[in-house]
This record gives structure tokens, sequence and C-alpha cells, in this order.
């Protein structure tokens, strides 16, 4: 399971016109799924992305993860994020777990993180979605269990 997060002062997602998820300051979790993945990676991933200290302290330094910096979460799946890129100029996503497992994972990591009493917004799952983001930073990272 991979989660891209980005920190961000803002950031929305909209399907067909429609803003179905948005945040103000916080993280952009880009989430992909792959096949073999479970609820204890997705457990453990959210605990790892909520945990995580990329906000700045009085210091300036990152030393705050999202809670201690009052953000929230907009979580997209992205099963892009898992393809295949080594050959070629065509990605391949034979890694990617099922749509129903795959849906079944994000909608579980979306549970677990609202369980830590992070406010966590959502994209809509195998929709075409425009997602629009002011990067804070940039700060970028890519987390994989």
């Amino acid at each position: 399971m991979i989660a891209l997060i980005q920190r961000v002062l803002q950031a929305s997602v909209t399907v067909d016109g429609e803003v179905c998820g948005e945040i103000g300051s916080g993280l952009l979790v880009l989430l992909g799924v792959e096949q073999g993945d479970d609820e204890q990676k997705a457990k453990k991933l959210c605990e790892k992305v909520a945990g995580y200290r990329v906000f700045g302290d009085s210091e300036g330094k990152m030393n705050l993860n999202v809670t201690q910096a009052g953000g929230g979460l907009l979580v997209v799946s992205q099963f892009t994020l898992v393809a295949d890129t080594q050959k070629g100029t065509r990605p391949g996503f034979s890694r990617g777990a099922a749509p129903a497992d795959a849906d079944r994972l994000y909608q579980y990591f979306n549970g677990q993180c609202r369980e830590k009493g992070i406010h966590t917004e959502t994209g809509r799952f195998a929709a075409d979605m425009k997602v629009a983001l002011v990067n804070d930073g940039p700060v970028t990272f890519w987390l994989q269990v």
C-alpha cells in the first residue's frame, strides 16, 4: 500500500463539477492499493501518515504531525501509484488490487484516519476526479508499507 502525501494550504477534489471533498491546511493523500494489501497494512499506513512529522514547529522545523498542526486529510484513491514503469513507455497495472479489494481498503484506511480523530475528506473511488491543491513548501513524501 502506497501513500503519496503532500503538505497543502488547501486542497479539493471535484467529480462531475461538484466538490466532494476539501480541506484547508493539512495533507493531500494519494492512496494506491496493491495486490496482497490487507487491513493490517492499511492500519499501519494510516498510523504512519497520521504520525509523520512534516509540519513546522515554532522554530520552523518539521516536528509536528497533521493532528498537532491542526490539519485535515484529503484522501484520494489513485491506482496509478502502483503502476509498473520499469519497461517501455506504457505503464502496467497488474500489481494493482482488484477494484472491490482496493475500494474496501480505501474505505478502511479512511475509517482508521477518522477513528484517530483526524478530519478526513475523500474523493470518490474509481471516479474521474479533478484534484486542486496549493502545495505548501512543496513538501511531498512517498510512504509505503
